[in-house]
């Protein structure tokens, strides 16, 4: 299973501001505001000038009938990379990746079940089999490049993000099996780290909720292309995390 995009058009970021609208320039020369589907701070994938694609929505109850999927942004060696802007997709690349056995480690379970409440917050997916047990999943998708040419998350501080670590610590202190998967979102990301400069909270979260037995896992996208246009994202790679 893959994650299929809609028909995407190309255009120019112009600048993206009041968090969730971005100004693009389309390549047949008409300027459109577009949705901007991302709470976080977006460091370094907020590029004016770079080559961005939109989803269209031919929906009359929408406000914005663009919305801002993916952009492509240059790379040390001249190569263009992209990631993806839309979290909203996040889930479902990893869900797919599940049900299709392309992550190794989370194989081998009978049921998936989404949106899991847990004491006071909610995780990601639940995977559940009779003879193996539970495991608890949270995602959380990574398109921080930092000028050191690693990968790092968050990209802001994130409260939600280390709640979800304690969470995901007290599920393995109880003995259930619990799991971080880092979804890498951009093609020039070749590994993951907590960003303590961001956010050292979270950074000794993560740490602190490796001592108690947490799994964390970081795997990296492919896009297919037609032509230009990318037309499908998959997780394909397991990339190594640093803490």
């Amino acid at each position: 299973m893959t994650l299929c995009y809609p028909t995407l058009i190309p255009g120019v970021l112009l600048k993206r501001y009041k968090r969730f609208l971005a100004d693009v320039r389309l390549d047949d020369g008409r300027e459109v505001v577009a949705h901007c589907p991302n709470t976080g701070s977006m460091k370094a994938v907020n590029v004016p000038g770079c080559r961005v694609w939109l989803s269209p929505s031919d929906n009359p109850k929408r406000k914005l009938a663009w919305t801002w999927e993916l952009i492509g942004l240059p790379q040390p060696d001249g190569t263009q990379a992209l990631a993806s802007v839309h979290t909203g997709r996040t889930n479902r690349i990893v869900e797919a990746a599940l049900s299709d056995g392309t992550v190794a480690a989370l194989t081998g379970y009978a049921t998936l079940k989404r949106e899991v409440k847990v004491d006071e917050a909610r995780l990601d997916f639940l995977l559940s089999d009779p003879m193996r047990g539970n495991a608890y999943i949270e995602v959380k998708q990574v398109t921080l490049k930092e000028a050191d040419g690693h990968g790092y998350f968050p990209d802001a501080v994130s409260v939600r993000g280390t709640k979800h670590l304690q969470t995901l610590a007290r599920l393995a202190q109880r003995g259930e099996r619990a799991v971080l998967v880092f979804c890498v979102a951009h093609e020039g990301i070749e590994d993951v780290a907590p960003a303590a400069h961001i956010d050292p909270a979270y950074a000794a979260a993560l740490k602190d909720a490796l001592r108690h037995g947490v799994e964390v896992l970081a795997y990296g996208v492919t896009f297919e292309r037609e032509g230009k246009a990318p037309t499908v994202v998959k997780l394909s790679r397991a990339l190594p995390v640093r803490v």
